[in-house]
């Protein structure tokens, strides 16, 4: 995008809405200091990435829709506070839509929009210090469909690099799944509990205080193994760290 914005258009996902809002609200704070004019487009609702994974193709092709009609209101950019939203937005609606004389273009359209947080912060607006600060030590989980669907590596790190009174360690298997995949967690539980216990031991050994993601539906999932084990570990969505200033 060669001419940044002056306003963009939130789609917040539902796990951010329904059982993380505080994220929500510091993707705002953090925009709003950029100053841009965060526009909440009325009636969005899930993206349909669930019943994608699921295989209910005409199911998420009908939410898809929905979802492509709300964001169509505006030209103006999208920012998705999920690696994995966003993936679905960028990559499979137009896989879904292909062929559609209608919904086709719209997709494409969409996509080319559609950006992830910290992308959107850093490849779009050309920002790696948001002037925050917090403090001791902090690790971070790249989610997969962040890292692998969308390729983004760079921008969190860049951002989380900057956030004054840290010391960001380096989490051991950082690119390890957590074992969460949404469906996945509740299909095959027992593999994803395995997952998730590689990933907590994997906490312990880097010592952080906290640990960063760009996914709540990771850190959700994260969040219950560290407090079934007991562990003194917070979790917060890049945004809360961002949103922090002194």
């Amino acid at each position: 995008m060669s001419v940044k914005p002056s306003i963009v258009q939130l789609f917040v996902t539902c796990l951010i809405e329904t059982l993380r809002p505080e994220a929500g609200i510091a993707v705002v704070k953090v925009l709003e200091r950029r100053g841009l004019t965060v526009e909440f487009p009325d009636g969005q609702t899930c993206c349909g990435q669930p019943a994608f994974n699921g295989g209910a193709f005409d199911d998420a092709r009908a939410m898809a829709r929905h979802t492509l009609d709300v964001l169509a209101r505006s030209d103006a950019p999208i920012v998705i506070p999920s690696g994995s939203c966003a993936d679905m937005i960028v990559h499979h609606y137009p896989e879904l839509f292909a062929g559609d004389p209608e919904y086709g273009p719209l997709a494409e359209a969409v996509a080319k929009r559609t950006y992830e947080f910290s992308q959107f912060l850093v490849d779009v607006l050309g920002v790696s210090d948001v002037g925050a600060h917090a403090a001791g030590k902090i690790t971070y989980h790249p989610s997969c469909h962040l890292l692998r669907g969308l390729g983004v590596d760079a921008a969190p790190r860049k951002l989380l690099a900057n956030v004054k009174g840290t010391d960001v360690v380096e989490l051991p298997g950082a690119t390890e799944c957590c074992g969460f995949g949404g469906l996945f967690a509740v299909k095959m539980s027992d593999i994803s509990g395995a997952m998730l216990k590689r990933k907590l031991d994997s906490l312990e050994r880097a010592g952080a205080r906290t640990v960063v993601g760009c996914d709540v539906s990771c850190l959700l999932h994260i969040a219950g193994g560290l407090h079934r084990r007991g562990a003194e570990v917070e979790t917060k969505h890049l945004a809360e760290l961002l949103a922090n200033q002194a």
